[in-house]
């Protein structure tokens, strides 16, 4: 479990459900008694923990959902970024720090690095994180595509590391993904990757841009489709928010980890977002 808290657990299934039930829509009874709570304490603690009421969830959950972000919250990204944030060393944005591999440790394959893995629960069902002592370096959600499939690919990032189960290692790391939003990150990528992925890091939490936007902000603005290739091949969900770059109809898109996940990731975002507002 990313949060030793038995409520949080709750609930973090509570939404895996609303998310499962959208053509039937469970009742505030239903989701009560699944909690195992009285309506008006489940909807209380339900506000608490994800911000905003379950019926007000359900809502960000609908396919159009998309579209709205698109019309009210799309961030244009600033075309002169490239040149301001692709030198070498740290990237600082929006709490997470970032850290890129060296040109000759990705020639290597990460040869000689150690790195720990371990399964963890989370809002988005179970995943799969992978940590060296430097940061995260992958977070994968396995509830669409499988634990075996995450996993062999994630082995293919780093195919000269030394990989062992370790949950005690990417945990601090999830843990944090999940309630303060602060996280350090060891990633493996080619230079055109890390480019698209410092684009994706500059797109607010609760808002969204479009693949275009991010060729534009790299100064590729006719390398669409190897953007979205780029934004596919990103190793850590949520922290590294690809689920933000959508198509420029205002449609989802594609998500590496399945459909269902970017959409309740993008919900959740938005209810967290309304709830900051009205604070």
């Amino acid at each position: 479990m990313v949060v030793q808290n038995s409520q949080f657990e709750t609930i973090a299934g509570v939404m895996r459900r609303i998310e499962e039930r959208q053509e039937d829509p469970a009742s505030l009874d239903e989701l009560a008694e699944l909690a195992g709570l009285s309506p008006s304490h489940f909807q209380r603690v339900f506000s608490q923990w994800v911000g905003v009421s379950p019926k007000r969830y359900e809502q960000y959950l609908r396919l159009d959902h998309a579209r709205t972000l698109l019309a009210n919250r799309h961030t244009v990204l600033d075309a002169t970024y490239a040149a301001g944030l692709s030198g070498p060393g740290r990237l600082h944005d929006l709490f997470v720090r970032w850290e890129a591999m060296a040109p000759g440790e990705y020639a290597t394959g990460g040869e000689g690095l150690s790195l720990n893995y371990g399964w963890f629960d989370t809002p988005f069902g179970d995943a799969l994180a992978v940590a060296s002592g430097r940061g995260l370096c992958g977070l994968a959600f396995t509830s669409e595509i499988g634990r075996e499939p995450a996993l062999t690919e994630m082995t293919k990032r780093w195919p000269n590391a030394t990989l062992r189960e370790d949950a005690s290692a990417p945990r601090p790391h999830v843990e944090a993904a999940f309630t303060s939003g602060k996280a350090e990150l060891h990633v493996i990528g080619a230079p055109f990757q890390i480019k698209v992925w410092e684009a994706l890091l500059r797109i607010p939490s609760g808002h969204v841009s479009t693949y275009g936007d991010i060729a534009g902000a790299i100064g590729s603005p006719k390398a669409v489709r190897a953007v979205g290739t780029a934004v596919g091949r990103n190793p850590i969900g949520v922290l590294i928010p690809c689920h933000r770059a959508i198509r420029k109809s205002g449609e989802l898109g594609g998500y590496h980890w399945g459909t269902p996940v970017k959409r309740a990731v993008l919900a959740w975002e938005s209810a967290r977002l309304e709830a900051a507002e009205v604070a």
